[in-house]
């Protein structure tokens, strides 16, 4: 048994609640928009970190992280991206990958919007966490934490928080 906190889209910035939300997690996992390689390693420092690459992270984050990573927790296949839709709407980049050779978890983020699908057509969980940080047109910041067990995806939980101004002394949204 694992537990998971899930975040994405934190664009550089990142709320001690998140943090505090993580605290009795195993793993982090980032769906991209990392903003920073400070931030990263925060996170690192935090909780062993799987993380991909997202659209506005830099040259150094893109060598840090891949675009797309494929691995499986405690049995369960997992497929996540930053840009990858969700289901009857998928990414045409990802699109003939989930159909082709469907993973029981995809993970995608940029849409800066809490999602939780199940797509019935290839049997597959769609977890889209929202975003975590203070840049973007979103209103609040969302995070996700859940269990992997087994061949099971259970026991999710959302932390969800007004967004609030960039505190510019030190990086953080409190």
């Amino acid at each position: 048994m694992k537990k998971i906190g899930l975040l994405s889209d934190t664009h550089g910035t990142l709320s001690k609640r998140v943090i505090r939300f993580f605290e009795n997690v195993d793993e982090i996992w980032h769906a991209g928009d990392i903003g920073t390689v400070e931030l990263a390693d925060e996170l690192s420092a935090i909780k062993p970190l799987k993380a991909v690459y997202g659209n506005i992270d830099d040259h150094m984050l893109r060598t840090m992280f891949p675009e797309d990573l494929r691995f499986s927790c405690e049995g369960v296949d997992i497929l996540m991206t930053h840009i990858g839709g969700y289901p009857g709407r998928y990414e045409a980049r990802i699109r003939k990958r989930l159909y082709s050779n469907p993973p029981q978890l995809f993970i995608s983020g940029h849409s800066h919007i809490l999602k939780v699908i199940y797509d019935k057509k290839i049997k597959c969980l769609h977890i889209n966490p929202g975003a975590a940080g203070n840049k973007g047109f979103h209103k609040v910041c969302t995070a996700v934490r859940f269990v992997v067990n087994g061949d099971q995806v259970k026991d999710l939980e959302v932390l969800e928080f007004e967004r609030t101004k960039f505190n510019s002394l030190n990086s953080q949204c409190y």
